[in-house]
């Protein structure tokens, strides 16, 4: 009996490690190659983590300062002007591995644009904590801020600044100047050179001359002359300088007696003209004119008015005319005999107008009648006959019928009148077609006279 229990339990035994032979040995292979052996007091169990430009604080299950202990929980966080790239908590994982990796990435602001007319130089480049001021070219000024900073979050302080150009430019007028006005003349013509204008920004200014141009007429006394200039920017400056003009005067010139001086310019300026004239019934006797001169004198000797001179007894008419020549002007008045009724009306309105006709040196002569009756007259001087045949024959003047004929200083037929006419008539037509300018200007001022 015990041998054979013997046998059963040996055949037990087989079976029973026959069957358990194969998964014995499966289960030891996936242990030793995969399950590790964890070790929770082993100090480098992971690698001790590092984080260039940041710090790494480590929490470990022992406490203490182990790094690298199984379980350990570490805290990633970056200096200041670098950014955090990856995980922010890593853990000691039991593959000897940590959970996640991070590393610190420097932070970098926008490149800065350029400004116009300016530029900017920076501490430390583009990242955080640098500062870029900026600067302006000659001539312009920073509006804004001066300097901008790189902030931690990667954008700049502030705003960008601009260069303005609020230097005003600069300019020189030409020195001041005295100018003698021309002969014969109350003004003189003044040239200067243009005002010279630069700007430490722009190269091309508008330059504006306020006052009269150079090389025009200036009137006598004291003119300023103002410039402006601009530039780009509206920024003025002035200028300006004096510009006299001086006129030489003699002393006045006195009017001769029974005379009066017609002048040229302003009388007694240099240059200046003076010519002496008489009254109606008076002649010049002396130098016709003077003339002020640059030394402060009048040329010559003054003239004097004498009582006019006609020869009456002289036998042409040529030699009567040339009594009269540039001196006087002459009406002509004809009628058949001293009884025709346009001859009487006609001399009425004359003898009333006498005053205005000497005013505008007009002497008449009548012409009465025919031979040998026919007389000839100026005022109570008889002409004689052959004179009077001379008149009639140069200027066609009939006996038959009334008639006037105007004649001016030099002796030429001006007007012919058939019928009497008004002193406001005759007048009139005188002015208007006679007289000078001077004349007609003299006579404005003695026009009441006659009153």
């Amino acid at each position: 009996m015990p041998n054979s229990r013997c046998v059963a339990v040996f055949i037990l035994v087989f079976f029973t490690a026959g069957a358990t032979t194969d998964y014995d040995s499966y289960s030891d292979f996936i242990e030793e190659d995969y399950t590790p052996q964890l070790d929770y007091k082993d100090p480098n169990w992971c690698r001790s983590p590092q984080l260039t430009n940041g710090e790494v604080a480590c929490r470990s299950p022992q406490g203490g300062a182990h790094r690298g202990m199984l379980g350990t929980l570490c805290e990633m966080t970056c200096d200041r002007g670098y950014r955090l790239q990856g995980r922010r908590s890593i853990q000691c994982l039991a593959n000897r591995l940590w959970s996640g990796t991070a590393y610190c990435r420097r932070i970098r602001c926008h490149v800065l644009p350029l400004i116009p007319q300016g530029r900017y130089t920076c501490t430390h480049g583009f990242f955080v904590d640098s500062r870029c001021d900026f600067t302006c070219s000659p001539g312009y000024r920073i509006e804004g801020e001066h300097s901008r900073t790189c902030q931690h979050g990667g954008s700049w302080s502030g705003v960008q600044p601009v260069c303005s150009d609020t230097d005003p430019p600069k300019i020189k007028c030409p020195p001041s100047r005295l100018k003698l006005a021309d002969p014969g003349k109350l003004t003189a013509k003044v040239s200067w050179d243009p005002p010279a204008a630069t700007d430490t920004a722009d190269k091309f200014l508008n330059v504006v001359l306020v006052d009269q141009a150079p090389g025009t007429e200036f009137k006598e006394g004291l003119h300023v002359i103002r410039y402006k200039v601009y530039d780009q920017a509206r920024n003025r400056a002035t200028c300006k300088f004096l510009v006299r003009v001086k006129v030489k005067r003699c002393l006045e010139l006195p009017p001769p007696l029974h005379g009066y001086l017609s002048c040229s310019s302003d009388g007694n300026n240099y240059g200046a003209a003076c010519e002496y004239l008489c009254d109606s019934g008076y002649e010049r006797r002396g130098t016709s004119s003077r003339v002020c001169q640059f030394n402060h004198s009048w040329s010559g000797s003054p003239a004097e008015c004498v009582p006019m001179e006609f020869k009456f007894s002289i036998k042409t008419a040529s030699a009567l005319l040339d009594q009269f020549y540039e001196k006087r002007r002459l009406l002509i008045m004809s009628a058949p005999n001293i009884s025709d009724s346009d001859y009487q009306l006609q001399n009425i309105m004359i003898q009333k107008s006498d005053c205005g006709l000497d005013l505008r040196h007009v002497t008449v002569i009548e012409l009465l009648g025919s031979p040998p009756r026919e007389t000839g007259r100026i005022k109570e001087n008889l002409l004689q006959s052959e004179v009077i045949e001379g008149l009639r024959q140069a200027y066609r003047i009939s006996r038959s019928y009334f008639s006037m004929v105007l004649l001016d200083e030099l002796g030429v037929d001006r007007e012919r009148f058939i019928v009497p006419v008004s002193s406001e008539e005759l007048f009139s037509y005188i002015d208007s077609f006679v007289l000078e300018e001077e004349e007609r200007e003299r006579l404005e001022v003695h026009r009441d006279f006659c009153d």
